[in-house]
């Protein structure tokens, strides 16, 4: 059975090493010292390594069931539902008024990658109530965030996000799910979404649906959608419980992996529901919870990739194979490690410079949400919302892809489900798709974000990475293995931006054809800021001389890896990007 290890040193390092955290101007991050922080992860820990993580072929092997309407989860999902909300797990970063503990964002990111990557699919049930909290914070008035958000801060009840319909699912504007008005002020909710996560279970004592749905006479298209609150129970004045609500689940649907959790056919059927926000304003309320959770899949693409690397490198380890080339190395045995061998090397380094930089991408990513939301900073604002389908598409591509490289690992074995890789694989597969497939990130990210606000915040980032680069120029094996990998690749991600301004105002499927590999441009500049970022800060702590000399010496290799080997992939993207659509193109469909 495959393990899981929690990276507490791992995530220490980015946090305090190289964010800083503790000395950030952000409210909220002064208590979050060294000895805090560290308590904290390692608490997490215990429950991800000693309770998830023995739970997740579990999960993959009994599935969800649908028992008189009631969705079972698999063995032992409850009682760790109960541990996890009694640690007060769920609660980590929501707001003290409604029960929650108030610490930063960036802390509650640290633990739910220990979380996602012991078992991912367990771990979507609090995450998508997060989410919902999100929403509900953000927008409800004030009796629905009394009445709602202290039971979903603790996990008594639970949250959906319910977007999709059969026939329709990123375009929106064409749902026909309908919310009509009735003289109390509630709503009657009829229409049928699909590919509900967490859509009902037996861990929670009422499930608070989000359902995006139209009221008749509004605007066409996605303009007309409106955001509700539907619960799968009423709640009384009082807080108790009241009657069932009229929505029930059709069925759980047959999934490729995250068998865990219980993704439903979700049906309304005149089910009363309230308003959230304004009328016809549902998107911008949605979008809360979207965006939340977009980095939170991205996080899931590149966890299920760590917690795949772990065990593919104890196999290269143990496993007998061959002979190395330079010299015997297991000379009392009858070969030596996989490990030995180049080829082995260079998929668990691949694999390893990965996940460690995307670690990095998504803790910042994770502090300019909070500089956003506690400072006010609009800056902070503009530039997540426009790294987010980064975020979002990169890393779960890329997750995905070093989930089976560390499948390939194993040879036969890893082909066999007694040594849990495919689950991993299987798993990871689904966040190249939901909360918005990775084609439609490449697209957003091109079509909306690189203009958003005249290219403010585009322009900022290389602003950023130019200034980085002046301020550490100096030292000549930082500026030789950093810095000037680092540079070419962020003229490159400049020059497709060029590329884009010049030929996609006139011909837009220029700029359409190439925004995949503009995703992944920008994703590889992104983790190579993130690399020479770590390998700074791992260099100070040598001068210094304190801490583990060995792991940061093995942080900075790690980070000459990906600098040598995955950086100098922006060159390929930029010259897909610069081809054009010409060829993409060139087949009528008549012809395919």
């Amino acid at each position: 059975m495959p393990s899981y290890t929690a990276p507490v040193k791992d995530q220490m390092f980015v946090l305090h090493d190289m964010l800083n955290v503790s000395a950030s101007d952000i409210v909220g991050y002064e208590d979050l010292d060294r000895d805090t922080t560290e308590a904290i992860l390692a608490e997490a820990a215990k429950l991800a390594q000693n309770v998830l993580a023995p739970l997740n072929p579990v999960g993959d092997t009994e599935g969800c069931v649908l028992e008189n309407g009631v969705v079972r989860t698999p063995r032992g999902f409850k009682a760790a539902f109960d541990q996890m909300r009694e640690g007060g797990w769920t609660a980590l970063d929501c707001d003290p008024e409604y029960g929650g503990q108030g610490l930063p964002y960036v802390m509650n990111t640290a633990v739910v990658e220990q979380f996602s990557a012991a078992n991912m699919a367990f771990s979507m049930y609090p995450g998508l109530t997060h989410g919902a909290y999100s929403a509900i914070h953000a927008h409800g008035s004030d009796d629905q965030k009394a009445t709602y958000l202290p039971r979903m801060v603790t996990c008594e009840w639970t949250g959906t996000m319910n977007l999709t319909e059969p026939h329709c699912g990123t375009d929106l504007g064409l749902m026909r799910t309908k919310a009509v008005p009735q003289e109390d002020g509630t709503y009657k909710v009829t229409g049928q979404k699909i590919f509900i996560s967490a859509g009902d279970h037996d861990m929670s004592e009422n499930v608070i649906h989000l359902v995006l749905a139209k009221i008749p006479g509004g605007p066409d298209g996605i303009k007309g959608v409106s955001l509700f609150i539907v619960p799968k129970f009423m709640v009384n004045e009082d807080g108790s419980l009241g009657a069932r609500n009229a929505v029930s689940v059709g069925k759980i649907e047959e999934k490729m992996g995250i068998h865990g959790n219980s993704t439903c056919v979700m049906n309304y059927d005149e089910a009363t529901g309230f308003l959230v926000g304004e009328a016809h304003k549902g998107m911008r309320a949605m979008f809360t919870m979207m965006n939340e959770a977009r980095l939170g899949v991205g996080l899931q693409g590149y966890a299920q990739a760590e917690v795949a690397f772990q065990n593919a490198l104890d196999y290269a380890k143990d496993r007998l194979q061959g002979r190395d080339v330079t010299g015997v190395k297991n000379p009392d045995g009858p070969a030596d490690p996989l490990i030995v061998h180049p080829d082995i090397r260079r998929n668990l380094m691949d694999q390893k410079s990965f996940v460690e930089g995307a670690r990095a991408f998504v803790y910042w990513g994770a502090q300019m949400i909070d500089r956003a939301h506690r400072q006010g900073d609009k800056d902070a604002d503009g530039m997540i919302s426009l790294l987010t389908p980064v975020i979002k598409g990169f890393l779960t591509d890329k997750g995905f892809e070093y989930a089976t490289a560390a499948q390939q690992v194993y040879g036969g074995h890893g082909y066999i489900e007694e040594w849990g890789m495919s689950q991993f694989a299987r798993d990871a597969r689904i966040a190249m798709i939901y909360e918005g497939a990775n084609g439609v990130q490449a697209l957003d990210l091109v079509g909306r974000k690189l203009a958003q606000d005249g290219g403010k915040h585009v322009m900022a980032f290389f602003e950023m990475v130019k200034g980085f680069a002046a301020e550490n120029k100096g030292d000549e094996a930082f500026e030789r293995d950093f810095l000037a990998p680092l540079k070419a690749a962020s003229k490159d991600l400049q020059a497709a931006g060029t590329y884009f301004m010049q030929n996609g105002m006139k011909t837009p499927n220029n700029a359409l054809a190439g925004s995949y590999d503009f995703m992944h441009l920008f994703g590889h500049v992104c983790l190579g800021l993130m690399w020479s970022k770590m390998a700074l800060a791992a260099q100070a702590r040598l001068d210094a001389g304190d801490g583990d000399a060995e792991f940061y010496r093995t942080k900075i290799a790690t980070g000459r890896y990906y600098m040598a080997r995955q950086l100098p992939m922006t060159a390929t993207h930029l010259a897909r990007i610069q081809s054009g659509a010409d060829t993409v193109m060139a087949l009528d469909a008549a012809q395919f």
